[in-house]
């Protein structure tokens, strides 16, 4: 997973909403507990936002240069399937380097 550290290179910054308490945000709340303090070891200045809001849906926004952003609906997904949806973010924005 060398995509990991590459998330500064190719992101200007990532913003993780979530709510605090709903079903829908779990595995978000659970990808963040398990995964926070390796991904920012890897990028340790890069700017992981992490938003808590009551009743929110659970998205992943992606800034890359010129201000052009991506979101992603987490709801529902799958540790799995949030770590496909980070690493597809981060090829994005080194495919647009490239």
């Amino acid at each position: 997973m060398a995509w990991r550290g590459n998330i500064s290179k190719s992101l200007k910054e990532l913003r993780i909403l979530l709510c605090q308490s709903s079903p829908a945000s779990a595995s978000t709340r659970t990808f963040v507990e398990k995964n926070y303090k390796e991904l920012k070891s890897l990028n340790p200045k890069f700017p992981f936002l992490i938003r808590e809001c009551s009743g929110i849906q659970p998205q992943m926004w992606a800034r890359y240069d010129m201000g052009v952003e991506r979101c992603v609906n987490l709801d529902g997904m799958s540790e799995t399937q949030f770590l496909k949806s980070l690493e597809d973010l981060v090829k994005a924005g080194g495919a647009t380097k490239a």
